[in-house]
């Protein structure tokens, strides 16, 4: 490569480096050749990059390599101060012996546009470029360091780090190609296909919605139908539509659902024909235009609902029963009409959290990355293998609530699939509870039980001076109540045979813990 400076100067206008009134100057073409000893014609060396530290509007380095004489690199307005450009050629430059290197500066663009003072120079570097050295980096390294200021000495630095940083990164491997997909420059048109076969397009289809919804057109009303932005835009306006009911419905009757293990509707993804009737719709609409009319808060609707005397039954059958309900169980087994609450075990998520809590190891920190309760190590084909066994339940962030739990699709937590966690690879309207001796083996002797009924013993060991008192401080722990006599005398015979670390575990296991009354 070779490299060209333009030098200001005081002897210059405006201390140049050109020599116009304004201290500008014109590069028309930039040339190089090799002149053989004893040859009149030099052959033009080919020049594959130019760059420079700064480029005139419209007056850029590259065009003084265009071929066109009209045009030139320029500095304007940088006058004043010294310039460079750095020009790298297609292949290795080889000079035999008597051989000369010429150097051609076109400057045709009147008398006043011309450098003042230039220097030249050559590198055998593979990445030169005017861009790799900063102005500043540039004018500390021309002094010697006793004369660099304390902003010149940083930047020096700066610049050698990021420099031994890329050539550290250009050490690395290729990356792998991913494959990625973007939205097209313009949406493909739509045709009405005549008996759904693709052979036969019908008329052409516009972007709309549903035209069931009698308040909302069924057609969007776009202001340029070929922008693919604008189509999403439209859809999510239709969506979030006041006027549109099933948003709202259905946005309500889910909430429903995840308070009472089933909705009002009980196919939440499924609204129309094939799905079922609401049992109780005027309660559904009026619902849905609570959420509508606070804003769509969701907090507004869960105070509603945990505030109703219909989420405070008890799900004990017979218990605060009006007298002319004397065979609920007869007429409404399934307790659609909900005469009583039903009962609802803990999810997966939740009774993690719930042990975690109890056996005071649960992390309440907010934010950041996800825990990992795997070992990760290389598979036999691209998916990792992904080990559940090993992990360490003491270890930092082991804690954590199961919000943050990395969950590996695919390849499930086996505890946590006991616990009939869904498959992450699935899109699963509802979840499904199910009773196995698998859960039930699971909740006695996986290694998450054992440890945190450990933790959960040591926690009560410091509530209590003797067994009795411990074993109150248990049950206040897990129930959140008051253990009656009767459980002290059985717990206290239990905790002294087989150790307070046992009955965590037979509590972690108690349907009073696993289950919601």
């Amino acid at each position: 490569a070779l490299r060209l400076e333009v030098l200001a100067s005081d002897a210059l206008p405006k201390r140049g480096p050109g020599r116009q009134d304004n201290g500008n100057l014109h590069l028309s073409e930039f040339e190089a050749r090799v002149l053989v000893a004893g040859s009149t014609n030099a052959a033009k060396l080919k020049i594959k990059r130019a760059t420079a530290d700064f480029n005139q509007d419209g007056w850029t380095i590259q065009h003084a390599l265009d071929g066109n004489e009209k045009t030139a690199w320029g500095i304007y307005p940088r006058v004043g101060e010294s310039h460079l450009a750095v020009f790298e050629f297609e292949s290795p430059v080889k000079l035999a012996a008597g051989a000369k290197l010429v150097v051609a500066l076109k400057q045709l663009h009147g008398g006043g546009h011309l450098i003042g003072h230039f220097r030249l120079s050559v590198t055998d570097s593979p990445d030169a470029n005017a861009e790799a050295v900063p102005p500043l980096v540039s004018a500390g390294l021309k002094l010697s360091r006793e004369q660099r200021t304390a902003e010149q000495r940083l930047a020096i630095a700066a610049h050698a780090l990021r420099q031994h940083a890329q050539a550290e990164l250009a050490k690395l491997p290729a990356p792998a190609s991913v494959f990625a997909v973007k939205s097209g420059l313009e949406p493909k048109p739509v045709h009405l296909l005549k008996r759904g076969d693709i052979a036969k397009p019908g008329q052409l289809v516009e972007p709309g919605a549903l035209s069931a919804i009698a308040d909302l057109p069924a057609r969007f009303a776009l202001t340029d139908p070929k922008r693919e932005a604008l189509r999403r835009v439209a859809l999510a306006d239709w969506l979030a539509d006041p006027r549109n009911p099933l948003t709202w419905r259905s946005a309500a009757n889910r909430v429903w659902h995840y308070h009472f293990g089933r909705g009002l509707c009980d196919t939440p993804s499924d609204f129309g024909r094939m799905g079922s009737t609401p049992s109780h719709p005027e309660l559904l609409d009026w619902l849905a235009c609570e959420l509508r009319d606070n804003g769509g808060g969701l907090k507004h609707l869960h105070r509603l609902i945990v505030t109703s005397a219909t989420y405070r039954q008890s799900s004990v059958e017979g218990r605060g029963l009006r007298a002319f309900d004397s065979r609920p169980s007869t007429l409404d087994p399934e307790n659609k009409l909900l005469w009583r609450m039903n009962r609802s075990r803990l999810d997966a998520e939740s009774f993690r959290d719930a042990v975690l809590a109890v056996s005071g190891r649960l992390d309440l920190t907010l934010g950041g990355p996800g825990t990992q309760h795997f070992k990760l190590s290389k598979g036999p084909q691209a998916t990792p293998r992904v080990d559940y066994t090993p992990f360490d339940w003491d270890a930092p962030g082991a804690g954590r609530r199961s919000i943050y739990r990395v969950v590996w699709r695919g390849i499930a937590d086996p505890f946590m699939e006991a616990l009939d966690f869904p498959d992450a690879a699935l899109l699963q309207p509802t979840r499904s509870f199910s009773a196995s001796a698998l859960q039930a083996l699971a909740l006695f002797n996986n290694d998450f039980v054992l440890r945190h009924s450990e933790h959960f013993a040591a926690r009560v060991d410091k509530l209590g001076n003797d067994t009795p008192s411990r074993v109150r401080a248990m049950v206040q722990l897990a129930y959140q109540r008051t253990a009656t006599e009767e459980e002290v005398s059985a717990m206290s015979a239990y905790a002294e045979q087989h150790g307070l670390p046992a009955l965590g575990r037979v509590l972690f296991n108690s349907n009073e813990f696993l289950f919601i009354n």
